[in-house]
């Protein structure tokens, strides 16, 4: 019995071999693709939803004071641009719960302002916020308050972890 040379068939060899790494580099461009697609979906679900949650609220704040014209109607709370800049999860994440330590001031006089001011420095400050188990701490820059709506900007730190 005759065995054939494995020659001839080593070309035929490389081929498939070519083929497969082929089919694996072409899984894995396909993979990156679709992540950063469904990343850039997921963070675009995020920003929508906690915008939902706002206009909730703020519906149900202008229902109720709808007559009134000194009132707090609308919160709105914008984040300042730090460096190093801090993951856009993490930051729409700090802003929903922040808007919800502010929510006290809805319905609010705006005459007494500078009352609720106080209030909200004593209330925020040296506040820890923990999203995705790190600790961020939010100081606030500018408060206004313009024809009932009060816009603040913030600015998120990363807590530095203190050693005992």
């Amino acid at each position: 019995m005759r065995i054939p040379p494995f020659k001839r068939y080593r070309h035929i060899s490389q081929i498939a071999a070519v083929f497969v790494l082929g089919a694996i580099i072409g899984s894995v461009v396909y993979n990156v693709v679709f992540h950063s697609s469904y990343n850039t979906l997921w963070l675009s679900n995020l920003d929508l939803e906690s915008q939902i949650k706002q206009y909730e609220e703020d519906i149900k704040t202008l229902k109720n004071y709808k007559n009134q014209q000194t009132v707090i109607r609308e919160i709105k709370i914008r984040n300042e641009r730090q460096d190093p800049p801090i993951d856009p999860v993490v930051v729409k994440a700090i802003i929903v719960q922040l808007g919800e330590d502010l929510g006290v001031l809805r319905g609010q006089n705006v005459f007494e302002i500078d009352t609720y001011s106080k209030v909200v420095r004593t209330l925020l400050e040296e506040k820890i916020y923990k999203v995705r188990e790190k600790e961020y701490s939010v100081e606030i820059k500018t408060m206004l308050l313009m024809e009932g709506m009060l816009q603040i900007w913030v600015e998120v730190h990363t807590v530095q972890v203190r050693n005992p």
